[in-house]
């Protein structure tokens, strides 16, 4: 995960963290509210897209 710039690593982990505790799909509307990540949720989406890409 190291190779991920820090934005990618955060959402990354917020999506983890959120999968694994409720067990459900995880929107980017709830990471951005959620963990203030300071982006719009398109931008989160096209973030998840780019860590699909990558393997994640």
């Amino acid at each position: 995960m190291s190779d991920l710039d820090s934005r990618k690593q955060t959402i990354l982990q917020a999506l983890i963290i959120e999968y694994v505790t409720g067990a459900e799909p995880v929107g980017s509307e709830l990471l951005v509210q959620k963990y203030g990540l300071g982006v719009k949720s398109a931008t989160v989406r096209n973030e998840l897209a780019d860590l699909s890409e990558l393997g994640y």
